[in-house]
């Protein structure tokens, strides 16, 4: 069994949605970060960093497993099955490089172009600047991947899809809205958000946790 520590963000669904295509059994405690219920000294114990989502693998060798940081459970939990990420060759490097992508670019531009377009109470025209024109270079680097193979990581679908998919959703949606000028013509995109969303795994991992 594994305890999914989550909320209804895209760093969590992308825990929640790997977990229901590995079709793993899990358990959800909700960690409701509006209330800054990610502070509490127990749930620290699990993610020192304050952060969702983390898990805890209580089936894990040699005793139970704590984790956090979605990427790295992404790859612990593909590994731990031998689904989703290539057991060698460039398949395998594929699917991290563009997970490591993700990570480190696609999600934390758009987090922050979220943050400065929708959530801020002061308006920063030229942060708005920064990380729309930031976001839209990214879209369209993944765009054109996109436009070359039917996933990120090739011809699979992989933990680099999941990495990216409940973001560049996001990007599709509500970022479109707050801030039209990061979201361009991104056909290949909107082709792979319906492929992927499409899937029932995808879309009962976007409904976790139910609150």
């Amino acid at each position: 069994m594994i305890t999914l520590y989550t909320w209804g963000t895209p760093n969590g669904h992308k825990v929640s949605i790997a977990l229901e295509e590995l079709a793993l059994d899990y358990e959800v405690v909700s960690v409701n970060i509006g209330k800054d219920e990610q502070f509490d000294p127990a749930f620290l114990k699990v993610a020192p960093n304050n952060k969702i989502p983390a898990i805890v693998d209580h089936d894990a060798p040699g005793g139970p497993l704590s984790l956090f940081e979605s990427g790295a459970i992404l790859v612990y939990l593909a590994e731990k099955t031998g689904q989703l990420l290539a057991p060698s060759g460039p398949e395998r490097y594929k699917a991290l490089e563009w997970t490591f992508w993700q990570v480190g670019g696609l999600g934390p531009m758009l987090g922050q172009l979220g943050f400065f377009a929708m959530r801020s109470k002061e308006k920063s025209p030229e942060a708005i600047e920064r990380f729309t024109t930031e976001s839209a270079r990214l879209l369209g680097v993944m765009n054109a991947r996109l436009n070359e193979t039917p996933y990120l990581a090739g011809e699979a679908y992989s933990i680099a899809d999941i990495a990216s998919f409940a973001w560049t959703r996001a990007a599709a949606t509500r970022l479109k809205d707050a801030a039209p000028a990061a979201w361009g013509d991104f056909a290949a995109i909107e082709r792979w958000l319906e492929t992927v969303g499409d899937r029932p795994a995808v879309k009962r991992g976007i409904a976790v946790p139910q609150v």
